[in-house]
């Protein structure tokens, strides 16, 4: 204390000096309490909002799409969000709402947010979503990089704001993964983490080119793309059905496999196929494929 505030006190005002001291130190130990106080009760005020699921919806925009199959894509996925069925599914869940974004993806460094986090809880909000979906037409990009869609896509749970009882990726696309790391291991690591990748392969053969199509897209994603707990696919063939697909996927997805709707879906339209645990297909199909090209330009 020589060197503090007792040394700057003349020796016949040290007790007032002393006890200015003490006052000094009371009001800073009610400052400090009220800083710990006030940082206790600040997560309580700042924590996630619950919702039943927090959904990532990631859209394929690669070149190998049409300006046509792109705006199919969107107005499925306006039509899916806004379908009795979607809302009642969502309504029937135990929080009454979903978190949702809306993510178009091509190529490694090629992924746009289209609409930010977004709670779904009745129409008025769907809507909503549906408004931000219409606002702009879709862009295409080159490659095709499932992998960095995914990657993407988990970060994204990061910020959402929300603590859903489940975290899912959905997943559609017209090719394999040929750009980005190899995709079967980023699947892997994001169901470690928690989060259910589900898929909807396109297998419609109707975009510029499809030189690097593979015969059975449908197997790829089972084996190479979704997994977690009840990971399903739902294979397109035609672009007729994909917007029946699309509500098909979200209904399930938010009802779970469990549920009536997944027994009646499943008995209407089959096939929905399961995550497999042993994997048949070579996941790194679409990378050899790109290596071994001979011609084309740098197109999915």
């Amino acid at each position: 204390m020589s060197t503090g505030l007792f040394s700057l006190c003349r020796a016949d005002s040290r007790l007032r000096c002393g006890m200015s001291a003490v006052a000094h130190a009371r009001q800073l130990l009610l400052a400090s309490a009220a800083l710990v106080l006030t940082l206790g009760f600040a997560p309580a005020s700042l924590a996630d909002e619950p919702v039943d699921i927090e959904l990532v919806l990631a859209v394929d925009v690669s070149l190998s799409m049409s300006p046509d199959e792109l705006e199919i894509q969107r107005h499925g996925y306006v039509a899916a969000l806004t379908h009795d069925d979607v809302l009642q599914a969502i309504a029937d869940g135990a929080h009454g709402k979903i978190a949702v974004t809306y993510v178009e993806w091509a190529g490694t460094t090629s992924q746009h947010v289209i609409v930010p986090w977004t709670v779904i809880a009745n129409r008025a909000d769907a809507e909503r979503v549906v408004e931000q979906l219409s606002a702009r037409p879709p862009n295409s990009a080159r490659r095709t990089s499932i992998s960095g869609a995914l990657e993407f896509s988990s970060d994204l749970f990061a910020e959402s704001g929300f603590q859903g009882v489940k975290r899912v990726i959905d997943v559609s696309g017209d090719g394999p993964n040929n750009q980005g790391g190899p995709v079967n291991i980023t699947r892997d690591e994001l169901v470690r983490r928690g989060i259910t990748i589900n898929g909807l392969p396109l297998m419609t053969r109707s975009g510029f080119t499809s030189v690097y199509d593979v015969n059975d897209l449908d197997r790829y994603y089972t084996d190479c793309v979704i997994g977690g707990p009840g990971a399903f696919m739902i294979p397109v063939n035609e672009w007729t059905q994909f917007p029946e697909a699309i509500r098909r996927k979200l209904v399930l997805e938010l009802a779970g496999r469990d549920s009536p709707q997944w027994a009646a879906n499943e008995a209407a339209h089959p096939p929905v196929v399961l995550a497999q645990d042993r994997p048949v297909t070579d996941c790194q199909v679409g990378e050899k494929m790109w290596r071994d090209r001979s011609f084309m330009f740098d197109s999915r």
